[in-house]
């Protein structure tokens, strides 16, 4: 692994790189508002990558890098997650497909800039569907704006709320809340084989 700090219009943001060996794609994987890239649910999903030959970038917000616990708007989240994108993607992960992720804001963060970073295909975990309590705020607009193959892993007591499938993007409940860690090797074993039967055909 090694990290290093990337500057964005909102300051620097930390990443953390996981190479596999082969590397026939590369997932990069956003935080939750309130948390960090140490989230369980992030570390497993970042290890199923790595075993399936997929390099790994965890990313931390610039608000999170200079140490403040509320998060930054949309628009600088936006902003600063595509200038992590533009570097690696031009400095590590030259040509190989993208693959944009995370958990919760993160995963939103992932979504509303996937066609503007050229995604190839994201996964969303614990998708925050609405604010607990409050099904009439949706944020499935955000979800079903994404037109590469998408995976949404969500908690089946999740108080954020369960996605709706579509053609495009693939919903897996698995046992828990919106944490994720009731069953880390269900997280797992879901991300391991959307990856797998995704991202092969993008390198074929």
């Amino acid at each position: 692994m090694t990290t290093t700090e990337i500057d964005t219009p909102h300051g620097p943001a930390r990443v953390s790189l996981h190479h596999s060996e082969e590397g026939v794609a590369a997932l990069l994987l956003g935080h939750g508002a309130g948390g960090g890239v140490e989230a369980p649910d992030l570390v497993a999903v970042a290890r199923a990558a790595h075993a399936a030959d997929v390099h790994v970038a965890l990313v931390e917000q610039p608000y999170r890098v200079a140490g403040r616990r509320a998060p930054a708007p949309a628009k600088q989240l936006d902003a600063a997650w595509l200038a992590v994108v533009d570097h690696l993607a031009a400095h590590t992960f030259d040509e190989l497909p993208l693959v944009f992720g995370g958990r919760s804001s993160g995963a939103r963060v992932a979504c509303r800039t996937a066609a503007t970073g050229q995604a190839d295909a994201v996964l969303c975990l614990a998708f925050p569907e609405h604010p607990p309590g409050k099904p009439e705020r949706s944020r499935q607009a955000e979800l079903d704006a994404v037109t590469v193959p998408t995976l949404v892993i969500q908690g089946e007591r999740d108080p954020f709320g369960r996605p709706a499938a579509a053609p495009h993007h693939e919903i897996v409940t698995v046992a828990g809340d919106h944490s994720l860690k009731a069953d880390l090797p269900a997280v797992s074993r879901a991300a391991s084989e959307w990856l797998t039967r995704v991202v092969r055909p993008l390198v074929a």
